[in-house]
């Protein structure tokens, strides 16, 4: 009996031996494998993009003498890289405006500024991306909102010129939130009428639409040597419309000054 019940426990001895050491091997598999996946995660590309305007809101001038453009300020946005990493080299740095132009790239390895140049008011949703040499690529959209301002005169005139105005943004993007009309109608004295016929003139400002529907108006009798102004704001920013000062009565010539404003939500 007793050497049976020996035997019993020494099988049993050896059996849990066994059981011990595959426990440590798979143990170490185990180990062996995720030591691996880390490994692996380590040595993948880690691209960090990093891009600053140095413009994110502005407003286009246009100005206008007689009826007759004078001069646009030009809008540039200088986009910078400088910041953006990666354990790669990089290779191209590039900005995508999303307005119909092909992207602008350059080579990250020498270049890590792109010049834009802008024409036209409107919300751009600019995509801005890195690639490196593993073929590692980030991408990211920046914001710039670009009014319009149309800068007006007109001199000595009885016969004002109508100022045609287009909200509608040509990227297609959102419509502006509004547009603010500031303007200014004189009637001058001159010097060889301060003793004769000089009188008041009466005028009328009209928004007009594309539909020729009247929008707003205003009338206002301006006497020798006074001014009168209108100061409102539109908000119907989806068809073109123009600004027109009538000239109702009198004789005497006047001077119109306007500015309108197509203005973007902040």
């Amino acid at each position: 009996m007793r050497l049976i019940r020996w035997r019993f426990i020494s099988v049993g001895a050896a059996t849990l031996m066994g059981q011990s050491k595959c426990s440590w091997v798979l143990l170490l598999l185990l180990f062996s494998s995720l030591s691996g996946c880390l490994s692996g995660d380590q040595s993948e590309s880690s691209l960090s993009l990093n891009v600053v305007a140095d413009i994110e809101n502005t407003t286009l001038v246009e100005t206008y003498s007689n009826g007759e453009l004078v001069s646009v300020t030009n809008i540039s946005v200088m986009y910078d890289f400088s910041q953006t990493t990666s354990n790669h080299p990089l290779v191209t740095f590039g900005i995508d405006p999303m307005d119909g132009r092909s992207p602008t790239t350059v080579d990250a390895g020498t270049e890590s500024q792109i010049e834009m140049n802008f024409e036209n008011h409107g919300i751009y949703n600019i995509l801005a991306y890195a690639i490196d040499s593993n073929g590692g690529e980030q991408r990211i959209n920046l914001t710039l909102r670009i009014d319009l301002m149309i800068d007006w005169t007109e001199s000595n005139t009885r016969n004002p010129k109508a100022l045609i105005f287009d909200p509608i943004p040509v990227n297609g993007g959102p419509n502006p939130t509004m547009v603010e009309i500031q303007s200014t109608v004189e009637n001058p004295s001159f010097l060889e009428n301060l003793d004769s016929s000089s009188q008041p003139v009466q005028v009328t400002w009209n928004i007009v639409d594309e539909l020729d529907d009247v929008c707003q108006q205003k009338t206002a009798q301006i006497d020798d040597g006074e001014s009168d102004d209108w100061y409102t704001l539109h908000f119907n920013t989806f068809l073109v419309h123009e600004l027109e000062v009538s000239y109702d009565d009198g004789q005497d010539t006047v001077d119109i000054s306007h500015l309108v404003t197509i203005l973007y939500s902040s």
